[in-house]
């Protein structure tokens, strides 16, 4: 496939995976929990504008979307496996049940929700995140390295 019709596939799932994500974050904070004082403390040394309004929820599976399309591009870049730990949609933060309060792990999603809030909310946050991942791989995409980084800073302290 050519670049032009991966950005123009890309700029056409956009839209469907913004809505995805924004009915999973209702669902989380729906149904969520706050975060504990210390993971307060965590989400305000990392710049979280709204550590108040965080809620974690616990599934067995971190969700992945069941439109045809999506699950197509999530296969595509190897996104939300079932290796997936933990994940992030604006103020929601799915955990596995595994992990279930792992500092590490809620710090580096605290670190995402502090990107979506930086990056002006879902749509954002996803147009950027996704096209790295797209374009240089989950691993060395800037939004995940930088969200790594802040996890050592704040585990460190």
């Amino acid at each position: 496939m050519n670049s032009e019709s991966l950005l123009a596939q890309f700029d056409a799932l956009l839209p469907l995976a913004a809505a995805w994500a924004t009915e999973q974050e209702q669902k989380i904070l729906r149904d969520g929990v706050s975060l504990s004082a210390g993971e307060i403390a965590d989400a305000c040394a990392i710049g979280v504008q709204g550590p108040d309004r965080i809620r974690l929820l616990q599934v067995e599976t971190i969700p992945r979307p069941s439109q045809p399309q999506l699950k197509a591009a999530c296969d595509a870049i190897d996104f939300l496996t079932p290796a997936t730990r933990g994940l992030t949609l604006g103020h929601g933060i799915f955990i596995r049940s595994d992990c279930w309060r792992d500092r590490l792990l809620i710090v580096h999603e605290l670190a995402h929700s502090a990107q979506y809030e930086r990056l002006g909310g879902i749509l954002p946050f996803l147009r950027r995140y996704l096209f790295e991942c797209l374009t240089v791989g989950y691993s060395t995409a800037p939004l995940e390295l930088e969200a790594i980084a802040v996890t050592a800073r704040v585990c460190a302290e």
